[in-house]
């Protein structure tokens, strides 16, 4: 009998790990409407370079921007002429998180915008960052972090990566905040990222169950509304802590994602497939252009004469003949039926589309 309790015992607990190991988080499947991060852009200046910035008849933006930061700095640079090659003009973005505070630090992304062939080595100077209300609310500055690196000599050149991107690390810092105030919300709304009616439905239960009152109301697939006055929470933000490490089970439409550039093929477990016949083969038209050049008896009077010669085949691979593909209940049937047809993965991708298209799989089909 122990031999048996302890299978019993160890069965339970890995159908209790496989149950856990597919819940998710509140916090992971929905955005509290209000809490979102603003993307913030400007345009500045990179400088330092080793010789491999903006040419500037090619870029007359970069020589621009140059004269008025100098100018700003004192500066009289008026009817000279600027020839460097150590400035490159640049784009940065940011995101200002939710709730970010003045004096906070944010990463920042830095992008060339002229025909500067590297970054690496170049300081960002002072550049304020705007948001869509055209106001500044961070400015950047700090040693750029290219994304790659590049090596030229007379005759050769090799790039890798990006070398015309980069990346400062807290290089911009925040100037303004965003006027929201969080405290004073009586209702939360929480948006799914993948709106579910089901998946909806299972957040206002699990709500609902652990404040043990009718707090929370699904609204619609993709919303679901919180009263905060039922959650028995002393603020919104207490309340949001309550709620949000709350796990369930979400529910997803079945899709099947390829990549016909590299020919990858994702399949959610949800995908199911009826029975069908499946036949498939390839074929090949070549033609090859051989031209010949008569050319005329020596000391006669003609010319060469090229003569088209022209092959055309058509070759047909026997392919996989009529094979039959199962019905598929689960994910590891449906792989199985599939990999049995023995072809390529690019194959496949022509295999599920046409199955998509007779209605033989039941899932979203998703082309990359």
């Amino acid at each position: 009998m122990r031999p048996l309790i302890a299978a019993l015992i160890a069965l339970t607990l890995a159908l209790t790990s496989a149950a856990q190991a597919q819940s998710v988080r509140i916090k992971d499947l929905v955005e509290v409407d209000g809490v979102r991060a603003n993307d913030l852009v400007g345009y500045g200046l990179v400088v330092g370079l080793n010789g491999s910035g903006d040419g500037l008849r090619n870029a007359p933006f970069t020589e621009e921007i140059m004269s008025n930061i100098l100018e700003r700095l004192g500066v009289n640079v008026t009817g000279e002429q600027f020839r460097p090659r150590n400035v490159a003009a640049v784009i940065v973005t940011g995101r200002l998180p939710a709730f970010a505070r003045v004096g906070s630090q944010i990463d920042i992304t830095v992008s060339a915008i002229g025909d500067a062939s590297s970054l690496l080595g170049g300081t960002l100077i002072m550049t304020p960052l705007n948001a869509a209300d055209g106001q500044i609310y961070a400015v950047a500055q700090g040693t750029v972090i290219a994304g790659g690196v590049e090596a030229e000599g007379d005759a050769a050149r090799v790039v890798q990566g990006v070398p015309t991107a980069g990346v400062i690390p807290s290089g911009a810092r925040v100037e303004r905040e965003v006027d929201f105030d969080f405290t004073a919300l009586s209702t939360l709304r929480l948006a799914l990222r993948e709106p579910d009616f089901t998946t909806a439905a299972r957040i206002e239960e699990v709500i609902n169950r652990r404040v043990g009152r009718r707090a929370a109301t699904m609204l619609d697939a993709g919303t679901v509304s919180v009263n905060l006055s039922q959650t028995g929470a002393n603020s919104p933000a207490r309340a949001v802590v309550a709620i949000e490490n709350l796990a369930i089970e979400p529910q997803r439409r079945a899709r099947v994602v390829v990549d016909q550039r590299s020919g990858t093929i994702v399949m959610g477990s949800d995908v199911r497939i009826s029975r069908v016949a499946v036949s498939q083969g390839n074929l090949t038209l070549r033609i090859e252009e051989a031209p010949l050049a008569i050319q005329p008896n020596p000391f006669s009077d003609g010319q060469t004469v090229v003569v088209p010669r022209t092959g055309v085949a058509i070759e047909e691979e026997p392919g996989i003949g009529l094979a039959e593909v199962p019905t598929g209940t689960n994910l590891s049937e449906v792989i199985a039926g599939l990999n049995a047809l023995g072809v390529s993965p690019r194959d496949m991708i022509d295999i599920l589309k046409s199955i998509k298209a007779a209605g033989a799989l039941h899932a979203d089909f998703v082309v990359m």
